[in-house]
């Protein structure tokens, strides 16, 4: 007996009308996952708040000559196998032949102040978050389109509105899948959890009831197509095409199912309900763990990770003794310590980092581990500092052996802003692009200070392409 149509949209979120509230509403089934062999990539960009102090991402054992330049801004680089790393980034230590410090990349297209909202992910400024000031497709989704998935891009999110103290369920994320369009994000763990493995522990009866209520509606709409013209045959199409669409990802998913189970992360009850007693680390884990599972069972390949913003809540880090918050922290000078929770932070989420990288490594693909075909991106939002300079901003990358990157294992400062031969965040999205087969001549805004001085500021860098 087929359930109504309104029991199926409250059990799966597979409606037509329930995929403007799901993070998968715009990348539903564009094609089958590419075989490991055939040059499949995974991308994970890690975004975080309050920028990244330049001086934070010094090597403690840099010679005297790299630490003038260091300090003068000056292009040069590093093997980091050569190299301490600082303490906040230690936890990486095993790892370091697949990482790289990226120094000198300027967020001035994108940055400055509380948020950049989509910018820091498009290369422009959105300044405010309203659909306006967003210009076009975000990189991450354009990264999805060249290695489809059945929920191709992902975004989950531990930001935090003003007035609230966390926020829960499928709610306005910060990518974005084309211009003046928004996407949606998973706010908390356990709503991530639910909604990418709900096919995992979903009865079978249950999904047979699924698909026949979506065969029944999508031949019923289809049947309305005929006699029909003008707006209303393009309403009932689109219907149609979305239902296809529906169906398609479904059975793609259902495929998956083993694999799905095999990898299926292992949720603490304290997520509950959108987990409203869960520490910050415990969130975090919980999110990495979901992000493994959602990578190495295929439900897709490209990842954003808010790991915080200015409302997120640090109470919980056992070296915060003030109860500080990051907004207060990325104003310094108000409260004393500022650096060391800065560096506490990123300790914590330098853990997170390594979990990630290490079950990646830990799981088989083809004649290596899931980890050769990732790249792991940390990254600020808005550049050097809180209302700071976005005339920089630090990077962390972890690259498997089979990146089309040739970067790792080294620290790397390029040319400063406004200078010949730097590079903005536009020039390092163009990179990634290119390195993955999207050959877009520039993607992103230009610089208008590399534009005054009259410097070329087009295309990839060319030195990291293989």
């Amino acid at each position: 007996m087929l359930i109504s149509r309104r029991e199926l949209l409250k059990r799966t979120a597979l409606g037509t009308a329930s995929l403007a509230l799901t993070p998968s509403f715009n990348h539903l089934m564009a094609a089958p996952a590419k075989d490991p062999s055939a040059g499949l990539h995974r991308f994970v960009f890690i975004r975080k708040s309050n920028g990244n102090l330049p001086t934070q991402f010094g090597l403690p054992s840099f010679s005297a000559e790299e630490l003038k330049k260091h300090k003068e801004k000056e292009s040069f680089e590093v093997d980091l196998a050569k190299h301490e790393l600082p303490d906040w980034l230690k936890g990486l230590d095993d790892h370091k032949e697949n990482m790289t410090i990226l120094h000198g990349i300027s967020m001035s297209v994108s940055g400055g102040g509380h948020h950049s909202y989509s910018g820091c992910m498009g290369a422009y400024k959105a300044g405010r978050d309203i659909l306006s000031n967003i210009k076009w497709a975000t990189v991450d989704f354009e990264l999805a389109k060249l290695f489809p998935s059945p929920f191709g891009h992902v975004e989950m999110s531990l930001a935090v509105p003003h007035g609230r103290d966390h926020r829960t369920g499928i709610v306005s994320g910060y990518s974005a899948p084309a211009a003046k369009q928004r996407n949606y994000c998973y706010a908390d763990p356990m709503t991530a959890y639910q909604d990418l493995f709900k096919w995992s522990s979903r009865a079978l009866s249950e999904a047979a009831s699924d698909r026949a209520l979506l065969d029944h509606l999508h031949d019923k709409e289809s049947r309305q197509l005929k006699g029909l013209d003008g707006d209303e045959r393009l309403k009932i199409s689109d219907q149609v095409d979305s239902l296809q669409s529906i169906r398609d990802r479904s059975a793609k998913v259902e495929s998956l199912g083993t694999k799905i189970k095999q990898h299926l992360p292992n949720i603490d009850p304290v997520h509950a309900d959108g987990g409203a007693d869960a520490t910050l680390p415990q969130k975090q884990a919980a999110f990495t763990d979901v992000i493994v599972g959602a990578l190495a069972s295929g439900l897709t390949n490209v990842v954003t990770y808010t790991i915080d913003d200015l409302g997120t809540d640090i109470t919980s880090l056992p070296e915060n003794e003030q109860k500080t918050s990051i907004h207060q922290i990325g104003h310094g000078g108000q409260i004393s310590g500022a650096a060391k929770m800065r560096d506490a932070i990123k300790t914590h989420q330098m853990k997170q980092v390594r979990t990630l990288v290490t079950k990646l490594k830990s799981i088989p693909e083809g004649n290596g581990s899931i980890f050769d075909n990732t790249t792991i991106i940390y990254m600020p939002e808005t550049g050097a500092g809180h209302h700071g300079p976005d005339t920089e901003a630090p990077m962390v990358l972890i690259t498997g052996k089979n990146s089309k990157l040739d970067l790792a294992g080294r620290y790397v400062r390029l040319p400063f802003h406004g200078t010949e031969g730097h590079k903005t965040l536009s020039n390092w999205y163009t990179t990634l692009l290119n390195a993955y087969g999207n050959p877009i001549e520039h993607y992103g805004d230009l610089d208008l200070t590399m534009q005054r001085n009259r410097l070329k500021q087009t295309g990839a860098i060319d030195r990291f392409l293989i």
